[in-house]
């Protein structure tokens, strides 16, 4: 999925950064020379969350202005850069409201308004983020990570069989490792065949970490989708802190950890 447009402070890059030059770009050993230090991520993740309180504060000062108010388009603009901001934080009632008022102001965001989607899925509103997701792919057939959030849905709505069963064909993705991602989606490949994906060839330190990032979430995801908390929620939580990444998904990762933490322990 690409990221939408949204400023980053050279501070957040910096501590990233800073755990990067830890553990040099050579051709890695094991999983444990992609990881960063937990202190790292930890700073970076403060960092990144009062860059995007920030981000809220001045779309809030935007949306005060007659200016804006008065222009649908730049109106639009501005709740749908709150709403990235709004879930990037967690806060998914907010950022939804925001999405489906942009829309409504401007309806060919729509289509492409994947991050609508995840919000509908942590909003539970399975459904809603189903459509949603199967309006993406008709702005890109190739995205693996776009099947998987429908499969989710789907899954929470109407179990993991019928996921399956309607999961939707995608065109190749050349991320490693999407192909095995999908895969495991379609009940084809298993969880070691994701990782030893992820490992092959000889990456960088910081290509596996991105790799490993991506492998461990969708583990997690896959895992949730089955009702298996525990097991998602050990998943995710490497992606969000061994294998951390500047960038939405991260965020995402940062914000299910967050979330599924306050939740009742499930087996």
């Amino acid at each position: 999925m690409l990221s939408p447009i949204r400023r980053k402070t050279p501070l957040t890059i910096g501590l990233l950064l800073t755990g990067v030059a830890v553990i040099a770009n050579h051709a890695h050993a094991d999983d444990a020379s992609a990881k960063l230090a937990p202190e790292v991520v930890a700073a970076a993740d403060k960092a990144e969350t009062a860059e995007l309180e920030a981000e809220v504060a001045e779309c809030d000062a935007r949306l005060a202005m007659p200016a804006v108010n008065d222009n649908s388009a730049a109106r639009a603009a501005a709740l749908d850069r709150r709403g990235n901001a709004h879930l990037q934080l967690g806060h998914i009632a907010e950022a939804l409201a925001d999405f489906d008022e942009a829309i409504k102001l401007e309806p060919r965001r729509g289509p492409g308004h994947w991050q609508r989607g995840i919000a509908c899925y942590y909003a539970g509103q399975f459904d809603a983020g189903a459509k949603q997701f199967e309006a993406y792919q008709t702005v890109d057939s190739a995205d693996v990570e776009n099947v998987t959030w429908r499969y989710l849905c789907v899954a929470r709505q109407d179990g993991v069989e019928k996921a399956r069963e309607t999961l939707l064909e995608v065109g190749a993705d050349p991320r490693i490792p999407m192909h095995e991602v999908y895969e495991l989606f379609a009940g084809r490949a298993t969880p070691d065949k994701v990782l030893a994906s992820a490992r092959a060839g000889n990456p960088t330190d910081s290509e596996l970490r991105k790799r490993l990032f991506y492998a461990q979430l969708y583990l997690g995801l896959w895992h949730e989708a089955a009702g298996r908390a525990k097991e998602s929620l050990a998943h995710i939580r490497r992606a969000a802190v061994d294998y951390a990444l500047p960038g939405y998904m991260h965020a995402v990762a940062r914000v299910h950890v967050a979330l599924r933490s306050k939740e009742p322990a499930k087996s």
